[in-house]
């Protein structure tokens, strides 16, 4: 048996850790081949794990059921496309990347968003502007194609604007990684080889790509949107993946990676117009069904080519989406944005932008649109594209929103705790909030959650939101609510499209699936894995070495590898101090039962248990009630749980339920100095400082007897 400290040190890094919601790898896999296997990631953007079958998408569901399924996906939040991407090309959260969200507050005038300060990181010419500003990498991190074509393995990435390019965006020449998007061919887009022309000149495949067309159509609010899938712009894309790339790597004759990024079904879901103003069928109607079929198509094509060239066997398949999807909704009761008059916003709907307008109004500040050369926005009109820029000089505001979505970003430029106070209270006045997060450095306010409770504080780059908000979501009449998810949402499209980004478990259950020669066969894996663990473990079957510069890291999925074990976990709820009426912000998340690896690793949080009940869906939400205990907290105090060792009461004290697990496993190196810090940091009352003192010695003396 191991002397107590060794195992409340082990304890201790566990449960500091689990305020960045960790998860620690259990067992190292089979080590990989002197050659490396071919990796395909295929992305079906903003597809739904629970809609998956063998009549929406066969051959994703038969990847799911011969392969590895994993049970507990988890889409990093805010749940939007760019994040996601950075996640998966590197590993890290968006504390790290400083890819908070689709749009966010660049701090300097972006030159390919039109000037503007909030610019739309789906664009090739933004992300190249704004990694020139920010020391040529804005990620701060490097991805996983880089790391592969350093290494001399051929590397594409093929398919959607903007997240496509993420995969090595550090290089505009197009000659190390083969690029092809929505941009190929127009002085905007990434170049072409002559290698690569040549290649597609001969398959009779044009070396310019194709326009959305009618699947671009997103309607008004008296005209549907679009009716048909995205299947021409992708025809294109699976064209090139399967007649030329996938050809060109054959004849190279070493290993590969291809990444596909398919626009379908998300582009489809947000545009369909089969629901105009009316949450059902929502995202469920006839033309989202077909994005998926679409979706689903590109990746049978990308299978049989694999197996016509013979690289079946020694190619792994890793499909995971971005994120999930929800029915947007514009119906509140709360906000003064929704009793003005807009031309092109139904009467009593929310309009775009009315984060930002809410607040100005709230401050009684003036509002200028970002995206309109900074032009005031007048009484009865909104922001052109939902952002916002606040106070008397739009040149150095106080405020700036970049709307998102499902969520949305608020920035304070001169990080001002007066106006961060007065921002979370009038979001808190809201019924469209469901969920406030403010950066550490401004403190703690009533009703809210830490940003680094998200794993949203860490090396980034690019400028820190002050406040992330979080939406309502609910859910229709249907067996199923995760599938009939709808959501406030902050955008100009309408009532009864699609949308994401939340903290809903609709929203964070995105597909994910993996089949190949370097995973197990027909496993079901229930621990949680999210996109951040998605390049972790490319990277190890790949045999990569990646320096992180950042902490905020994913982890390998050994337990769907050939000799890796499951890991186990707990969950954890954390909840904020009540705000006036009793308001405040819950999520829950999951952390290693026992650290079996030198380092725990992050798992984005996520409400893990089922929404068959229909009602609880949002692990990020804001709970009403006043002070009640909850059942949790009862249990704690129960003479059961007074009955536990001493210093897990203690250490429970300090705003941590913990659970003694049985320690079983090898001993670790210890951990690095500052791993007690997150626990300091949770706001600890001064009556449990001593506490900290015995923490700090405890720690010292076990890290210098050398054990873990």
């Amino acid at each position: 048996m191991q002397p107590r400290t060794g195992r409340f040190v082990r304890n201790l890094k566990s449960l500091a850790l689990s305020w960045a919601f960790t998860l620690g790898a259990v067992a190292q896999p089979t080590a990989a081949a002197d050659r490396p296997h071919n990796v395909v990631l295929f992305i079906p953007d903003g597809l739904r794990a629970l809609v998956v079958s063998d009549q929406t998408a066969p051959t994703i569901s038969a990847i799911r059921d011969k392969g590895v399924n994993f049970k507990n996906p988890h889409s990093l939040f805010p749940t939007f496309t760019t994040p996601n991407a950075a996640a998966m090309a590197t590993g890290h959260y968006p504390g790290d990347t400083g890819d908070f969200s689709n749009t966010i507050y660049a701090g300097f005038p972006v030159p390919g968003a039109g000037g503007s300060l909030t610019p739309f990181l789906e664009s090739d010419p933004v992300l190249g502007d704004v990694d020139e500003h920010f020391a040529g990498d804005y990620l701060d991190e490097v991805t996983l194609l880089k790391a592969a074509r350093d290494a001399g393995i051929s590397t594409a990435t093929i398919g959607k604007l903007g997240p496509a390019l993420i995969f090595d965006h550090t290089d505009r020449t197009g000659a190390p990684t083969i690029v092809v998007d929505d941009s190929t061919g127009s002085p905007s887009g990434i170049p072409l080889s002559q290698e690569v022309q040549a290649a597609m000149t001969a398959a009779e495949i044009p070396l310019a790509a194709p326009s959305r067309g009618d699947n671009g159509k997103a309607g008004t609010a008296t005209t549907p949107g679009t009716k048909v899938a995205n299947a021409a712009q992708q025809d294109y894309f699976a064209d090139v993946a399967t007649k030329v790339v996938l050809p060109l790597f054959k004849a190279r004759n070493r290993p590969f990676v291809l990444v596909f990024w398919s626009r379908d079904p998300d582009g489809t879901q947000h545009n369909q117009g089969d629901s105009l103003n009316q949450l059902t069928p929502g995202i469920n109607g006839p033309t989202s069904l077909a994005s998926i079929k679409n979706a689903d198509e590109n990746l049978r094509r990308i299978r049989q080519a694999l197996a016509d060239l013979g690289l079946s066997n020694t190619t792994d398949i890793f499909v995971t989406a971005d994120h999930g999807f929800a029915t947007i909704s514009k119906e509140t009761k709360t906000s003064p944005s929704a009793r003005g008059s807009y031309a092109d916003v139904p009467a009593g709907f929310l309009p775009p932008g009315f984060v930002a307008i809410d607040i100005a109004t709230a401050l009684g500040l003036q509002l200028y649109d970002p995206d309109a050369k900074s032009a005031p926005v007048a009484a009865n009109s909104h922001p052109s594209r939902s952002n916002g820029l606040i106070g008397p000089d739009p040149a150095k505001p106080d405020i700036v929103v970049a709307a998102n979505g499902g969520s949305d970003l608020v920035y304070l430029p001169k990080q001002d705790k007066k106006i961060a106070a007065r921002v979370v209270s009038a979001l808190l006045a809201q019924d469209y909030v469901s969920g406030l997060f403010v950066d550490d450095l401004l403190g703690r306010f009533p009703g809210t959650l830490p940003l680094s409770a998200i794993n949203m504080k860490g090396s980034a780059l690019t400028p820190m939101p002050a406040i992330v908000v979080n939406f309502r979501t609910f859910s229709t009449d249907c067996e199923q609510p995760l599938t009939c998810a709808v959501e406030i949402a902050d955008t100009g499209l309408q009532q009864g499209q699609g949308m994401h980004g939340s903290f809903s478990r609709a929203d964070t259950m995105n597909f994910m699936a993996a089949i190949g020669p370097d995973f197990k066969s027909g496993f079901i894996d229930e621990a949680p894995a999210s996109n951040a663990d998605v390049g972790k473990t490319l990277a190890r079957i790949l045999g990569l070495q990646i320096k992180d510069n950042g902490k905020l890291i994913g982890r390998v999925l050994t337990e769907t590898m050939p000799g890796g074990a499951r890991p186990r976990y707990v969950v954890r709820v954390m909840r904020s101090g009540p705000a006036a009426g009793g308001i405040r912000t819950e999520c829950a998340g999951v952390s290693p039962a026992t650290p079996a690896a030198t380092t725990a690793l992050p798992v984005n949080p996520s409400l893990l248990r089922s929404a068959a009940s229909g009602t609880k869906i949002e692990p990020a939400r804001l709970s009403h009630g006043g002070a009640k205990p909850s059942k949790r907290a009862r249990r704690d105090r129960s003479p059961a749980a007074r009955s536990r060792p001493r210093l897990s009461r203690q250490f429970a004290g300090l705003g941590v339920a913990v659970r003694w697990q049985p320690d079983r496993t090898p001993r670790v190196p210890p951990a690095e100095p500052d791993m007690w810090r997150p626990i300091v940091r949770s706001g600890a009352s001064g009556r449990n400082r001593r506490w900290h003192d015995l923490l700090r010695r405890w720690y010292r003396r076990a890290a210098t007897r050398g054990r873990g």
